[in-house]
């Protein structure tokens, strides 16, 4: 279907390089985006332009710290040198540090709001004149299921995760006029890195994820796949500002 087709499109995910951003980026280049993996790791940033390139799909990897503006204005520098422009971004970088409030350390909570927030601010900032410039374009942030209740174990996250929706939410209304869509969506219990490491700390987190979620499972990367199609293609165009869970339903169940 014609709206949901991203020939043409570049999209750039932070973080694609495994777990949900590999999901949404594969998702991507099965839609006909030319997509931008861009990581720390540039093994892993090599291994998952290998995979989607194997499937069919067009990829370029970049090396870029997302925590550090600098380095973020040339990822963007290097992107538009290379494909010309940007018309999606996937802010998708990030990490938890599993402590109760009075345990973190002020490096805990540096290392946890800035990869997951102030990255979210850097990106969108610096690829906001391109977008612009292209005519409009769409920007997705990852929040959380925490980003709408809390955890004793995740103060931290909970907070940048709680930022990631509300900077959506004004970044929606700041960039409408420029045809640029902003939204989050909010991630459940998907199995990546991050959710096998809980799962060895809670041994019983397992059996009570699938317990409380009325589809019967944990999510996979692929399951974010839809979801970035839809929300990076012009089949959401008059849909911004929104946080959108996708969770399994674990979020409305008891």
């Amino acid at each position: 279907m014609k709206m949901f087709d991203l020939t043409g499109k570049v999209a750039v995910v932070t973080g694609g390089n495994g777990g949900i951003g590999f999901g949404m980026a594969r998702g991507l280049a099965e839609a006909g985006a030319q997509v931008v993996v861009v990581g720390r790791n540039k093994d892993k940033n090599r291994r998952s332009v290998a995979e989607i390139e194997a499937s069919g799909g067009r990829a370029l990897a970049v090396e870029a710290d997302v925590c550090n503006g600098d380095a973020v204005h040339q990822m963007v520098k290097t992107v538009v040198g290379e494909l010309g422009s940007i018309n999606i971004l996937i802010n998708n970088a990030g990490t938890t540090v599993r402590k109760r409030p009075e345990d973190l350390t002020e490096e805990d909570w540096h290392q946890v709001i800035d990869t997951n927030l102030t990255s979210s601010f850097l990106c969108s900032k610096a690829c906001y004149p391109v977008l612009k410039k292209a005519g409009g374009g769409k920007i997705l942030n990852n929040g959380s299921m925490l980003s709408l209740f809390g955890s004793p174990w995740g103060a931290a996250y909970g907070a940048s995760k709680g930022g990631v929706m509300q900077l959506t939410r004004s970044q929606a209304t700041a960039w409408g006029p420029d045809n640029i869509q902003v939204n989050c969506f909010l991630p459940g219990w998907i199995r990546t890195e991050l959710t096998e490491q809980a799962c060895k700390q809670v041994p019983e987190l397992n059996d009570k994820v699938i317990a409380r979620s009325p589809v019967g499972r944990w999510g996979e990367p692929e399951d974010l796949a839809g979801l970035a199609v839809f929300l990076a293609s012009a089949a959401s165009d008059f849909l911004t500002g929104t946080a959108i869970p996708i969770d399994g339903g674990f979020s409305i169940s008891i």
